[in-house]
């Protein structure tokens, strides 16, 4: 048994203090149930450690159950009763990677032996090094059978045509997969390294792309900005493509699309581009913390404010929007998983102290104050998810995010057209007075676990009481919190999440430390250091 880590000595004496002498006491129900958590005041504080081992030890039953024996390969999700007949017939390189690092975390907290887990890693590397990729930037497509490890060309479920498309941040976590993988299991690292380290992240970035301080400057360098990814034929339903190739040779058919909004989860690719000395260093700089405020931009959220700084030659706006009291670097749709995916595995708030260790917890509190305070939910945590009414959503926080649009957090869509002030196609709409079918999933908890201890196990904790929320393999996956309507599957991808989350807790950081040192630290580190954004709460 290991000694309490320093997270989850925090989060018990987060607890501990706003409880005052109340602490947690855990009894466990069932041996595929969670811990139910009484309040007591004589118990000894030491719960947490194993509220969270019985969250983790169900969780990691999902992914025992989506993985295909004989590939090793999990589906990309599983019905709530864990029937090996309700595993899909596909799956992705992100849920690759996730299970890759879900099996080190059950190492790591003693839920498999080591054996085991190098057995399951072996098989799954095996797997991945005979997967068709493109040859030329060792991308692998977005979809693969996890029976027979074939390339999808029809989508099982309705027979429509699927056209091999590579993308740059799915790649990015199949990649912090086998990073783990190596770091955690000296047996397994050169067939894991071979495989990443033929990954060419610079295949997607365009130097040339970004927002300029001044648009007629045409010297001064942007930073550059990465592409959604590429198809190897131009996808035959009319999808918006762009014939190219940054490294040169044959050409594929890029997204339309770059990634440009900071604060997003392909940050990952870029980063492990950066640490491979595929993308240079200044891309850290190329992508927006908001848009500038001119009305050029007046289709996004809301103006923003901030100044221009310059690093490493590259003009950057440190912008901020603002909402409740703060003032918040956003993501592009305002969910919690594009803001903290990344810290599971890299220790932004630590390295960048006056930039990410100022806004993931006030993006945290924003989360927080709409589902309590503003929507009025009795619950948070807004993040892509199930639709509990069938399907796969995008939900968030409107005003978090960039995109005019945004995420919402009902199924209503209830958003805000905020003021863009002296923009006059802009000038808005009060702010709404009531929201309607919120929905919420447990993995924004458990992301916002480091940030906001005691109000993450609360919110689960109740999510967990006032709903069928939880299953044989953990918390279900997402829940209409007004009709109480539950989407009763597992993703591989939500599920791996979670799995993270835990395994720092549990672990003293261990997926950090095995993806953060290294080339990574010494080439990003500096980089966060270096940065101020401007966000504040008033």
């Amino acid at each position: 048994m290991r000694p309490r880590t320093l997270l989850v000595t925090l989060i018990a004496t987060v607890i501990a203090t706003l409880l005052g002498t109340t602490t947690l006491v855990v009894t466990t129900t069932t041996a595929t149930s969670a811990p139910a958590v009484t309040p007591s005041p004589k118990a000894k504080a030491g719960g947490t450690p194993q509220l969270l081992r019985g969250y983790l030890k169900d969780t990691w039953s999902s992914f025992e159950a989506m993985v295909d024996p004989g590939t090793g390969l999990p589906a990309d999700n599983i019905g709530g009763d864990l029937a090996p007949s309700s595993r899909s017939g596909y799956t992705s390189p992100t849920n690759i990677g996730a299970y890759l690092w879900a099996t080190v975390v059950a190492r790591d907290t003693g839920l498999i032996t080591a054996k085991d887990a190098h057995r399951r890693m072996a098989q799954t590397i095996d797997t991945v090094a005979g997967l068709e990729r493109h040859a030329q930037s060792g991308q692998f497509f977005n979809w693969y059978d996890p029976a027979t490890g074939a390339t999808l060309t029809t989508w099982p479920e309705n027979g429509n045509p699927v056209y091999p498309f590579a993308s740059s941040v799915d790649n990015g976590w199949l990649a912090t997969g086998l990073l783990v993988a190596a770091r955690a299991d000296r047996k397994v690292a050169a067939a894991a390294d071979a495989i990443r380290e033929g990954m060419d992240f610079g295949f997607y970035y365009n130097a040339a792309e970004g927002v300029r301080k001044d648009p007629a400057d045409t010297t001064t360098p942007v930073g550059g900005q990465i592409r959604g990814g590429f198809w190897v034929e131009p996808p035959a339903d009319g999808t918006c493509n762009t014939p190219g190739n940054y490294r040169g040779g044959a050409e594929v058919y890029y997204t339309c699309h770059h990634y440009g909004a900071f604060n997003t989860e392909p940050r990952m690719a870029s980063y492990l581009g950066i640490a491979a000395g595929q993308i240079p260093q200044r891309h850290y700089f190329g992508t927006e913390r908001t848009f500038p405020p001119t009305c050029d931009w007046s289709w996004t959220e809301t103006k923003p404010s901030g100044e221009w700084r310059n690093y490493l030659g590259v003009d950057v706006f440190e912008g901020t929007l603002p909402y409740r009291g703060m003032r918040v670097v956003p993501t592009w749709g305002g969910s919690m998983f594009e803001a903290l995916m990344v810290p599971l595995f890299v220790p932004e708030e630590t390295w960048g102290k006056r930039s990410w260790g100022v806004n993931h917890p006030l993006y945290v509190r924003g989360q927080i104050e709409h589902g309590l305070d503003e929507a009025g939910y009795g619950y948070w945590g807004f993040s892509p998810s199930n639709n509990p009414a069938g399907g796969y959503r995008e939900y968030g926080v409107d005003a978090l995010g960039m995109d005019g649009a945004g995420y919402t957090s009902d199924q209503e869509r209830t958003d805000w057209d905020q003021p863009y002030d002296g923009c006059p196609d802009r000038a808005g709409e009060p702010a709404p007075t009531t929201y309607g079918e919120g929905v919420v999933t447990p993995h924004a908890s458990f992301l916002a676990l480091r940030y906001a201890p005691r109000k993450a196990l609360a919110n689960l904790a109740a999510l967990k009481r006032d709903f069928d929320a939880y299953g044989p393999g953990g918390f279900y996956d997402a829940v209409a919190v007004g009709s109480g309507t539950v989407s009763k599957k597992y993703l591989a991808l939500d599920q791996g999440m979670i799995i993270a989350a835990l395994g720092n807790a549990l672990s003293d950081d261990d997926l950090r430390r095995y993806v953060s040192r290294g080339a990574m630290e010494r080439k990003l580190r500096p980089l966060m250091a270096m940065e101020e954004f401007g966000s504040a709460a008033r």
